[in-house]
């Protein structure tokens, strides 16, 4: 993959993290601006993930992968969260079939 697209997997999972976590803040919180911004953060995620020009079934399956790293990395680094083995080695699976989209046909 070129590097242009671990870019834009970076923006969109950035944005698609970011997103769900402001909206998971605004209605823990019941703070209507949080929720409309995280709204649009995950709008803005739908535009730069679909920048990427693959198959649908492609793009997301490989994208899918990459957004689970980012989530657990996010959660355990950001929020502090104890991330048991079971979420690794569920994340390994994940990140194993994102490598089979991405490289089993050719």
């Amino acid at each position: 993959m070129k590097i242009l697209v671990w870019l834009i997997f970076l923006s969109a999972a950035i944005l698609e993290v970011g997103g769900d976590a402001t909206v998971r803040r605004g209605l823990r919180g019941s703070n209507l601006a949080l929720i409309i911004a995280g709204f649009v953060a995950l709008g803005c995620y739908g535009l730069v993930v679909n920048s990427v020009k693959w198959d649908f079934s492609k793009l997301i399956g490989v994208y899918v992968a990459f957004f689970a790293l980012v989530s657990v990395l996010v959660g355990r680094f950001v929020f502090k969260e104890v991330v048991p083995s079971s979420t690794w080695w569920g994340l390994a699976l994940i990140i194993a079939g994102g490598f089979v989209i991405q490289f089993g046909h050719r």
